[in-house]
């Protein structure tokens, strides 16, 4: 129990300490980021393509990405699950043999 409490600790801690660090800062994403560092280098550059789809809000860009990293930990979830059966399942047959 205590060692629960210990890394809940640490969980909270990992959190909280980069946001107080940090406080007062504007959190930009890295595409934006990205995009002011090409047009510093290069300010003639023409993207090669166009957005497909964009969002109409924050929120359901936000959404969006929530579900696709949700998506990805069933799947990687799934996969482990399978792995783990196999290896259970080998295992109790070579113990029967």
């Amino acid at each position: 129990m205590k060692k629960n409490r210990l890394l809940l600790l640490l969980a909270v801690l990992l959190i909280m300490v980069p946001l107080w660090w940090a406080r007062g800062s504007e959190f930009g994403g890295t595409d934006d980021q990205a995009e002011k560092a090409i047009q510093l280098l290069h300010p003639h550059y023409r993207p090669w393509f166009e957005s497909i789809f964009t969002p109409p809000g924050g929120e359901v860009e936000t959404l969006l990405f929530s579900l696709q990293a949700a998506l990805g930990a069933g799947v990687i979830g799934y996969v482990i699950g399978v792995y783990k059966g196999r290896s259970e399942r080998k295992s109790s047959h070579d113990s029967r043999v």
